[in-house]
């Protein structure tokens, strides 16, 4: 089953079960998916957008809320905090299982191989590969130094 389609079926099923606070965080899902093929017609694209698309935006989603909680601890506001915290785990019903740390650094060695990369010139290859497999299952932001390190080995950094 789609992304598309369980983000429906989890807001029907919220609707049903009077369940405020995910029915809100669902329709938030559903406006930015929205929000995003409206944005792929105007560039031409009839086709819509992909799984693939979708998972890029609940990631987006989840990171924004990472950072508003780390915020709102920081200001002393832990209902709103909160808050986000629930969202982030709504959200988080949809994207794909995260891998760990071990099962990350075996998926960047097998990019860096697949990729062809032998220096840090060639990050942006590398992540690309990573981001066509992974996405959803990695945070980026945390991707982005390990693939500097393995590509730093060689001494040309």
């Amino acid at each position: 089953m789609d992304t598309r389609k369980q983000v429906n079926d989890a807001l029907k099923q919220a609707m049903r079960d009077k369940a405020t606070g995910r029915l809100a965080t669902l329709r938030l899902i559903n406006a930015a998916i929205k929000d995003r093929e409206i944005a792929a017609r105007v560039d031409g694209d009839e086709v819509g957008i992909d799984d693939s698309e979708i998972l890029a935006i609940l990631s987006k989603m989840t990171k924004q809320r990472n950072e508003s909680a780390k915020a709102y601890e920081e200001g002393g506001r832990l209902d709103l905090a909160e808050r986000e915290l629930a969202e982030i785990a709504v959200i988080q019903e949809f994207l794909p299982k995260q891998l760990g740390e071990t099962e990350m650094v075996n998926a960047i060695r097998s990019a860096i191989e697949e990729s062809g990369a032998a220096s840090i010139r060639d990050m942006g290859k590398v992540m690309g590969v990573l981001k066509a497999k992974f996405t959803g299952q990695m945070d980026f932001a945390k991707v982005g130094p390990l693939v500097k390190d393995q590509l730093c080995t060689g001494g040309d950094c």
